[in-house]
């Protein structure tokens, strides 16, 4: 059970770094379409990079997510546990906004983004307060 714990811990901080980053390379790319045609090129390149970065976020998403599936697997007991079933839930919503991610990385690439740089900064930083509230659940077990 501390191996799978491990490689769940190492790639839920994967899939995080990816989850941190990549909307802030939303944030420089909206910035570069709304100069205009001339940073056509330093598009390309925010797409290219978005694209490589959610492929990795990606492979490490499924990764965590299985080896925790694996660590209930082993101890189904622990699917009694309330503290549990919020921390699946918080899960869910990380899944739901990494495929959110992945349907405004497809918004960037083609120009029809219809957010602000602004609004790329605020939505940054909902993993922020889901990885608090994971950790804290994951650790303290509270109910």
């Amino acid at each position: 059970m501390l191996w799978l714990k491990a490689l769940h811990i190492v790639f839920v901080v994967t899939w995080f770094a990816g989850l941190f980053y990549l909307p802030r390379l939303f944030v420089y790319h909206a910035a570069a379409l709304q100069a205009g045609a001339a940073e056509t090129l330093l598009t390309e390149r925010f797409a290219v990079m978005e694209r490589r970065l959610f492929v990795m976020m990606t492979i490490g998403g499924v990764i965590a997510v299985g080896f925790g599936i694996a660590m209930v697997a082993s101890a189904p007991a622990y699917l009694a546990f309330g503290w549990l079933h919020v921390k699946l839930a918080l899960v869910a919503a990380l899944i739901a906004y990494h495929v959110w991610c992945y349907r405004l990385m497809l918004a960037l690439r083609t120009g029809r983004s219809a957010h602000s740089q602004r609004w790329y900064r605020l939505f940054n930083e909902v993993p922020g307060p889901l990885l608090i509230a994971i950790v804290l659940l994951a650790v303290l077990k509270p109910f």
